[in-house]
């Protein structure tokens, strides 16, 4: 099983970016415990990080056949990007979102998520912790 764990823009400035709403571990700490988690769980993982809203959508389109489920942390496109929305439906992978803050009480314009409207389950204000949620929850979901 192959797990393919997408994450949006600015998450690889993760410690320096508002410590206060993310923390202070860095990107490269979260693809450690990604790592770990998968290998915990007997998922074999990909990670991919990108800043521009293209290559997020042209990777989900890759996964297609390649990967058995998605974990993705869109970051800011959670809230704009219709065209993530629709590479995830296109490719129909079972897929989790997280998120590290609780963007359910931050501002108004983060209250959208198009991903969620394709998403299996999503896990926010969890910090680092809901990416293992999503990792057990879609190994576990696709072992049923």
């Amino acid at each position: 099983m192959k797990f393919l764990i997408i994450n949006g823009p600015n998450l690889n400035m993760l410690g320096l970016r508002e410590p206060g709403i993310y923390g202070d571990k860095t990107y490269a700490a979260l693809c450690d415990s990604l790592r770990a988690w998968c290998a915990e769980a007997g998922v074999e993982c990909e990670l991919f990080q990108s800043n521009h809203e293209g290559a997020i959508v042209d990777k989900i389109q890759e996964a297609y056949g390649a990967v058995d489920g998605i974990v993705i942390n869109p970051a800011a496109y959670t809230h704009t990007s219709v065209a993530i929305l629709d590479a995830l439906k296109a490719v129909s992978i079972p897929t989790v979102e997280v998120h590290i803050s609780k963007v359910s009480e931050r501002e108004a314009f983060r209250q959208v998520s198009y991903v969620s409207y394709y998403a299996l389950r999503t896990y926010e204000g969890l910090g680092f912790e809901g990416y293992h949620k999503a990792i057990r929850f879609l190994k576990e979901t696709l072992t049923e």
